[in-house]
């Protein structure tokens, strides 16, 4: 750890890990690099608008009080001093939620949700409450694109995808119900990790779904992702279901990792320069010898699975939101929309429906059998302009349908200069070994930490449509 706070080397440009060492190793104090990391935040809020509540005294407060325990020995928690960002639908005991809504505006709800409780427990600070779509569904709020102001963040954890990628913090919790942690980090050139369904506690968090809300988080180095998968998901025998699989599961350890290649039900949609961009990378990696790829054509019940994803989400945002529904002039036309849809829909095609994710869950668990991981476009390619916020469908959401752990990796860059990255899909419950691959492909030269791109520019690390290895 050589890295200081200081004029050539700014705090925007640590990692949760460097920031943890450097504090650990008495470099910085917490309130020193705090202070550094609120100048950044005031340097660019007005541009980006990532957050929907940020309180800078309240910030140094709880760097005052890891400072405190500092002197009392060494810091034991994962994320000690490491500031996050907290998507505004998570409880905060100290700071209003939100969640989108002019209806809920100044609400405070009095506790944490078990997320940001964990967080505290490990030593991080909660920096503030970023920007979110309303209800988290997919009405857009503020928050511009780092990379470009005039092109879009992605929707709905845009917030917290645009604080990474900015460097206004290291990491930054999210929500995905569809596409809302993978799409953001692909248009903001950053990681996104949305693990396992059931891994990460729920309780306090916004809920629009019962069966596909999940919790992930956003980074702009790939070992970062696993340090706050430790940090916030359960664990123990209390958990025993989780406990008899991913604590018992055994990484990964073979040579090489065989890995299908996936052209998913949307990839029509995808553009032409994002196809080749993707299957030029695929040559590089079949031909390292510590990869095998193979491709494959997923059955017909996946091209199903957008429809019955509709059917759950509409039918349950008309259940519960049926109250806030009644305030006309406070809900937008796309969650009304949504909602007048969901009420057609009947109890027994609901139930149908949950039927068929947890069959295409079990279906998709078969390949894990063979194959190690998917391979595929994590969007069609680079964000839309912020003025028509419509994105062209993608594979997103059928992985959360069948509640596989997910990873976005920051890849290429577009004819716009603008990123976009591949995701790559794992068994449940297999994310170790899926972050043991992502960092694979670090290790081979494939994929790298990324830098704030608000401060330093297009990064290099971004391959463009045309460029090989």
């Amino acid at each position: 750890m050589k890295k200081r706070v200081s004029e050539k080397t700014k705090c925007y440009n640590f990692t949760l890990a460097e920031i943890h060492e450097g504090i650990k190793n008495r470099l910085f104090s917490v309130k020193e690099f705090t202070e550094d990391i609120i100048k950044h935040i005031e340097s660019l809020e007005d541009q980006i608008k990532a957050w929907s509540y940020f309180d800078p005294d309240l910030l140094i407060e709880q760097a005052g009080l890891r400072d405190a325990e500092l002197l009392n020995g060494d810091p034991e928690g994962r994320i000690f001093g490491v500031p996050v960002g907290v998507k505004d639908i998570f409880n905060t005991e100290d700071m209003p939620t939100g969640m989108g809504s002019p209806l809920w505006k100044g609400f405070t709800p009095g506790n944490d949700a078990r997320v940001v409780f964990n967080l505290k427990q490990e030593g991080g600070l909660i920096a503030g409450k970023t920007v979110t779509a309303e209800f988290a569904v997919h009405e857009p709020g503020e928050t511009r694109n780092p990379h470009n102001g005039e092109y879009y963040p992605g929707t709905s954890s845009s917030g917290s995808a645009a604080a990474v990628a900015s460097g206004m913090v290291p990491v930054a919790i999210g929500t995905q119900t569809a596409g809302s942690i993978i799409r953001p980090a692909s248009y903001c050139g950053i990681y996104g990790f949305k693990p396992s369904f059931g891994t990460i506690p729920r309780t306090g968090v916004l809920k629009t779904t019962d069966t596909l809300d999940q919790i992930g988080w956003f980074s702009r180095a790939i070992e970062d992702l696993e340090i706050l998968f430790d940090t916030v998901r359960v664990k123990g025998r209390n958990h025993p279901f989780v406990y008899n699989t991913l604590d018992q599961r055994k990484e990964n350890d073979n040579e090489f990792r065989k890995i299908a290649i996936i052209e998913h039900p949307n990839w029509g949609y995808a553009e032409d320069y994002a196809k080749d961009a993707f299957f030029n990378l695929v040559t590089e990696l079949s031909n390292n010898s510590k990869f095998r790829l193979e491709k494959v054509k997923l059955p017909s019940e996946f091209y199903d699975a957008h429809k019955m994803h509709d059917v759950i989400y509409c039918k349950s945002l008309s259940y519960y939101f049926q109250e806030e529904c009644k305030y006309v002039k406070f809900v937008s036309k796309i969650l009304k929309n949504m909602i007048d849809k969901g009420r057609c829909f009947t109890t027994e095609d609901y139930g149908k429906a949950i039927k068929f994710q947890s069959d295409l869950a079990a279906r998709l668990n078969e390949y894990f059998d063979t194959y190690d991981a998917f391979i595929t476009l994590s969007t069609s390619g680079e964000a839309p302009k912020f003025e028509s916020p419509y994105d062209k469908p993608d594979s997103c959401l059928i992985w959360s349908m069948c509640w596989a752990p997910v990873i976005n990796l920051p890849v290429f860059k577009g004819p716009h200069n603008m990123p976009y990255g591949i995701q790559i899909i794992g068994r449940r419950y297999n994310d170790y070994s899926l972050l043991e691959l992502g960092k694979k492909l670090k290790e081979c030269g494939f994929i790298y930490d990324v830098g704030p791109v608000a401060v330093s520019g297009d990064s290099l690390r971004y391959r463009s449509t045309a460029e090989k290895i």
